[in-house]
Parts: structure tokens; C-alpha cells; sequence
């Protein structure tokens, strides 16, 4: 479908890198994309992007807008954008989505909740909307 290259295109300029060979507890909150290619325990969430390798292990519930994911998921995912679940993909977990795809391989213990456009836009004025000021004439 994807070459690995195209994959990981939009995530050449991670902000936050978590190399194979390392292990990590902790609740990770940005803005910026975020990979993933060792083993976290907490929770993810990212205003941007974020790619679980094939080789990953993460036992967190996630948020972010795209996500892609390859390796294995212990908790429940919220893709805002695009979800992209690869064939080595192993998913054991609530997820919500507004667009998906799935390799076939891909295994999913949970429910896919497709996240409705007047939840999107209802949250995306929550986010945006700036402080109420009171006007005095």
C-alpha cells in the first residue's frame, strides 16, 4: 500500500524519538510528531502526528491527529485525522477515528467508534475559541 519510506515521510521531523532499544514510563504530552520504535508505558498525546513501529510495544492510551501504527497496543487510540493500522499491527483497545485504514494481518481486540463531523467541529471550537472579554461602550 505504503512504501516504508512514504510512511515515515511526515515523520522525518519528529520532535520526540523512542528508539528501539529503549524502554520508558511516563505520560508524554506535545505538539510536535512522535515515533516510537521501543517500549512505552503510559499515556501519548500529541497535537500532531505519530508512528508506532513494528518492533514497538506501547501499554498507554493514545491521542493524536494521523497516526500510524505497526507494532503492538495495549490501551485505547483517538486518531482526530488518519488512522493507518499496518499488517503487524496488534491492537488490544477502544479506537476512534475520523478515517481509517487496515491491512489485512492487522489484529484489533476493541471497538472502532468513527468520530462524528459535529464532534470534530464541536471540539475544534472548544480548542480555538479565544477568552470571552466583556465589551464596556
Amino acid at each position: 500500500m505504503f512504501s516504508k519510506e512514504n510512511r515515515l515521510e511526515k515523520f522525518k521531523d519528529a520532535e520526540t524519538v523512542i528508539g528501539s532499544s529503549i524502554k520508558v514510563k511516563g505520560n508524554f504530552q506535545g505538539k510536535g510528531n512522535i515515533v516510537i520504535e521501543g517500549m512505552l508505558e503510559g499515556s501519548v498525546k500529541t497535537e500532531a502526528n505519530l508512528f508506532i513501529g513494528e518492533d514497538a510495544k506501547v501499554v498507554a492510551n493514545i491521542e493524536a491527529t494521523d497516526s500510524s501504527i505497526h507494532g503492538e497496543v495495549h490501551g485505547n487510540v483517538r486518531s482526530r485525522g488518519y488512522l493507518a493500522i499496518g499488517k503487524a499491527a496488534r491492537i488490544f483497545g477502544d479506537i476512534q477515528y475520523s478515517e481509517i485504514s487496515i491491512e489485512k494481518g492487522a489484529i484489533i481486540n476493541g471497538q472502532l467508534v468513527a468520530i462524528s463531523e459535529s464532534e470534530k467541529k464541536a471540539k475544534g471550537r472548544k480548542e480555538e475559541a479565544p477568552e470571552e472579554t466583556e465589551e464596556q461602550e
